[in-house]
Formats: C-alpha cells, structure tokens, sequence
C-alpha cells in the first residue's frame, strides 16, 4: 500500500519527535527572540504556531499571548509539546492535529501567526500560506522563517537533492523571490524580510533525521562530487558540515 505525502511525514518525524525539541538548531537562534519580541508587542489574544514540530516558536509566543494554538500534522509531535509545555509551566498552549492546506479553525481566528521550518514539508505551499491568511485576522502580522534555495539554479539544485536525500518527505526549499510571490497571492503583504546563514553540523544533522546509512553515503557522494563553485557556496567541510542560507519573512494579513 502505498503512502501519502501526509502520511509519509508523520512517519518520518513523529519519533523523532524529542529529537526535535532538544534540538539546539531549533531550540535556539536570533529568529526565535524577533518572534517572542514582536509577540511582546502585539499582546496578540489568540496565536498560532503553525508546522510546531517541537514547539519552539509556541513557547516563545506562549510568553505573551492569551493562548497559543500548536499546530502539526504528527501526534508524536504534538505530545512532545504539551509535554514540554507543561514542564515549563507554560499553561496557556493547546495542540491541535491538522495539515496546513486544511486548517480547522474559523476565519480570522487569530491575531498572530509564527510559522518555522516547515513549510519546506507541505505537500502544497500556496494552499497553506492561503490557509494561514484565512485563520488571521485582517491586519494581523505573521512571521514565516525557513531555509530559503538561491535564486542561482546550480545552487539550489544541490541544495534540494541533499535535502531529499537527508529527509525524503522534503518537498522544497523555496527561494526569496517565490516566498513573496507565494505569501502576496495568499493575500499577504510582506513587510520585512531578515537574511542569515546557518551552519549544519553534518553528524547531528543526519542523526536527528535518522537517515539510512545508505542515504547518508549518497549525501557525501554528492557533496564530494560537486563542482568547486558548488562547494565554496555552501562552504562544505571535510565532515560534510555546510551553510544554508535561512530567512524571516515578516507579513501583513491584508
């Protein structure tokens, strides 16, 4: 029987679901204190952290928000944060089980979205993004971060088969310029964008995903065979430790 994308995610992270929150990659960043500031800002009464995964962006949000709504497609996932929530005496954060394109949630039903390394997952970006606009409210600020590909098709070339190799329920690393066409079509108005780079160790990195041996020799095949300009972009390393380039997309809900 064959699985669906949807299926095929929740199979490749829900055990790893403590991984994901222990995780320093995830756990920690520049990214994570802009989302808890602009929440201190906002006082929003209802907030979403849309794809949680290991919730980061939820506790940071559950700081200064009425409630905190983590989203995710994985019960082992979603477990984990509620778990973690409740260790941290976080105890305005609910969970709820939903894929992106298909939120169950009313219109503008929140006054605040987060939203980080996950949309590289969804089976269908722009139904997503139009989802997390419709559960905003008019005006509402929504803040997406996640590896973004380069607009150079020799880079992201790489980059995608790397990515598939690591985890095969990726689907893309979008590029700038297709994160805001995607987010104005949604019906968002990108107000600010944040640019970084990020360095992969390359053993925690595939360890975190679990990747099979064999995957991981292909990663290193690709990595070791890539032309000099390749490497020099990524900065790839002896061990197979790289860059990716990551970004904060800040959005208005027209």
């Amino acid at each position: 029987m064959r699985k669906s994308h949807q299926t095929h995610v929740e199979g490749q992270f829900g055990p790893r679901a403590q991984a994901y929150v222990a995780s320093s990659v995830h756990a920690q960043g520049a990214d994570l204190g802009y989302i808890a500031k602009v929440a201190a800002a906002i006082r929003p009464a209802r907030a979403i952290d849309l794809g949680c995964g290991g919730g980061h962006v939820a506790y940071r949000l559950a700081e200064h928000a009425g409630r905190v709504t983590a989203c995710d497609l994985s019960a082992d996932m979603l477990k984990a944060v509620t778990e973690t929530a409740a260790a941290r005496g976080l105890t305005n954060i609910d969970t709820v089980r939903a894929p992106a394109e298909k939120l169950p949630f009313e219109n503008a039903a929140f006054d605040m979205l987060g939203c980080r390394f996950t949309a590289h997952h969804w089976r269908d970006a722009k139904a997503g993004l139009r989802e997390a606009r419709r559960v905003l409210k008019p005006g509402a600020t929504a803040l997406f971060v996640d590896v973004v590909a380069s607009a150079d098709p020799l880079y992201d070339s790489h980059l995608q088969v790397v990515e598939t190799l690591r985890d095969t329920s990726h689907v893309r690393d979008y590029s700038l310029a297709e994160w805001t066409v995607m987010l104005e079509q949604a019906g968002f108005e990108v107000t600010g964008v944040k640019r970084w780079r990020m360095q992969m160790e390359f053993s925690s990195w595939i360890a975190r995903m679990a990747t099979p041996p064999e995957l991981v020799a292909a990663i290193r095949s690709v990595q070791e065979s890539a032309s000099a300009d390749v490497k020099a972009y990524f900065e790839i390393e002896p061990d197979g430790s790289f860059m990716l380039d990551m970004a904060l997309l800040e959005a208005r809900a027209a």
